[in-house]
């Protein structure tokens, strides 16, 4: 009698489960249709393009402050001659060894 009893057990736990597993898939099967529909276009407030953009101009402002920073302060020259052209042309002549 026992182990009939215990396979009629395990048949119903194996009954259970798979309703178990099937409850689980409709959900995850609902929950997927959902995300279908709820898939709209994105529409961005601030546009790829600007943020290329934006990215470019904070990099110049970057490099041009610490040109001036960097000659100013490390070089002990005055902060406006860094953007001069001579002063470019000179340093230029000093690396290339051109008189």
């Amino acid at each position: 009698m026992e182990p009939t009893q215990s396979n009629e057990t395990n048949e119903k736990n194996v009954v259970k489960q798979e309703q178990t597993e099937d409850i689980q898939n409709r959900r995850r099967k609902k929950q997927r249709e959902k995300k279908k529909q709820d898939k709209r276009p994105v529409r961005r407030v601030f546009p790829i393009w600007l943020r290329i953009v934006v990215v470019f101009i904070f990099s110049f402002l970057a490099l041009i402050i610490g040109l001036v920073v960097g000659y100013s302060v490390l070089g002990d020259g005055a902060p406006m001659e860094v953007l001069e052209l001579d002063t470019w042309q000179h340093i230029i002549d000093i690396v290339t060894g051109g008189s």
